[in-house]
């Protein structure tokens, strides 16, 4: 019994999270929201962005909340927020101050609170084989965009109204999450209070540990987001096929994916070095997005490229959390990292739109994209020489061990 109520937790997470992935198919609604409605690029990149800042400010305070009371009700509380706001976008008339309040900070907040339950309940369940599960159930977040996509240009192509999708959308999704939700539990509850000991957030900001992970998310997902934000009209722009640019949003996300659970093979054979090397491989295949836009081909290899790239974000960091700061540190360091990761909604997607609106062109998104990684490579790579010159004789550095010692004096109290 036992092990098949494990197997059903990590279907039921897998499903969750392929449901709040979903914001990621945002592109998908673009075109039918500026002709219909007159939205600008703009303003439809302000919404897709508040969404992803409102997800990982949210995500700090629900996982807490799991914590205390387990994954069950967090997670319905984020399915009734996603599916909530879907409905408010689907009778907003094309406003943008409701779509921005629906999709933005209702989805937001819907995907924060549930975001975080099925990873906490899979680790718990699957305690010998965390990355591997992880993984998993990560990549179905990244997967979300192509099933959602797909489904948004189906009902788009068969004639039914964008605010109609958005509508079935939010009942179809809201039912799915409800449902799995009442399928997460974990093994042992009392296990769960070895997460409540967390490092105290002084002594982590004194860290450089600290400031190279946040720089390496900030950078790195600043241009992912550019990118996805604005992929299918970035291919329309190209004057490549319509076809080709729709489906430029599930060959991202499918490289999403499929980076994911890569990455987490690289970090764990390569350690803190893949954090550089990720950042090189979305310089170079954001930037083969120009040259890329002459071949409707060449552009959807280049967008599963740079999706694949964008997928070793939400692996690599966390990992490296993990060596660092120790297993416990994913509840407290870590969400002060992907606070970056929010951040970067708020400036990556809507910079891209915005440059488009003022140059009439994607060229200087793209290369803007690029240099705010090339400026995060370089400052990676210093503050990793900074950290490499104060390694201790135990071949840790001396600012860890403060860490794991000040969290296990926490949690010991």
């Amino acid at each position: 019994m036992t092990k098949m109520k494990k197997w059903l937790v990590l279907f039921a997470s897998a499903m969750i999270l392929l449901c709040l992935g979903g914001v990621y198919a945002w592109s998908a609604f673009i075109d039918s929201l500026i002709d219909k409605y007159e939205l600008s690029v703009t303003q439809t990149q302000i919404i897709f962005g508040t969404a992803i800042c409102v997800f990982t400010v949210v995500m700090i305070w629900s996982g807490r909340l799991q914590v205390r009371y387990g994954p069950r009700p967090v997670a319905l509380i984020g399915g009734i927020l996603l599916s909530g706001g879907y409905l408010v976008c689907s009778f907003s008339h094309g406003s943008f101050a409701l779509l921005l309040i629906g999709y933005g900070l209702l989805g937001g907040a819907g995907i924060g609170f549930g975001y975080v339950c099925p990873i906490a309940a899979c680790v718990k369940w699957f305690p010998s084989s965390r990355g591997s599960v992880t993984g998993i159930v990560v990549a179905s977040f990244g997967a979300g965009a192509v099933a959602l996509s797909n489904l948004a240009e189906s009902l788009l192509g068969k004639g039914l109204e964008v605010l109609h999708v958005f509508r079935v959308i939010g009942i179809t999704y809201g039912v799915i999450i409800v449902f799995c939700s009442l399928m997460l539990s974990v093994p042992d509850r009392k296990d769960e209070k070895a997460l409540g000991a967390t490092i105290p957030l002084g002594c982590i900001l004194r860290q450089k540990a600290f400031y190279m992970l946040t720089v390496g998310m900030l950078t790195g997902t600043f241009g992912g987001l550019m990118v996805i934000g604005n992929i299918k009209p970035m291919g329309l722009y190209a004057e490549i096929d319509e076809n080709f640019a729709k489906m430029a949003v599930s060959v991202f996300a499918l490289g999403n994916a499929l980076g994911r659970i890569t990455w987490g093979r690289i970090s764990d054979k390569i350690e803190w070095k893949s954090i550089p090397i990720s950042l090189v491989w979305l310089i170079l295949s954001i930037s083969a997005l120009i040259p890329a836009t002459f071949s409707s081909v060449g552009f959807l290899l280049v967008a599963t490229l740079v999706g694949f790239g964008f997928g070793s974000c939400f692996v690599v960091y966390v990992a490296e959390t993990v060596r660092r700061y120790g297993a416990d540190a994913v509840g407290s360091v870590y969400p002060l990292i992907m606070l970056c990761y929010g951040i970067s909604g708020l400036g990556g997607p809507g910079v891209g739109g915005w440059l488009y609106d003022m140059t009439g062109t994607y060229t200087a998104s793209v290369l803007v994209a690029a240099l705010v990684a090339i400026a995060g490579l370089t400052m990676v790579l210093l503050l990793a020489r900074r950290l490499r010159e104060t390694v201790d004789s135990e071949g840790t550095t001396a600012e860890t061990n403060s860490s794991r010692r000040v969290a296990e004096s926490v949690g010991s109290r």
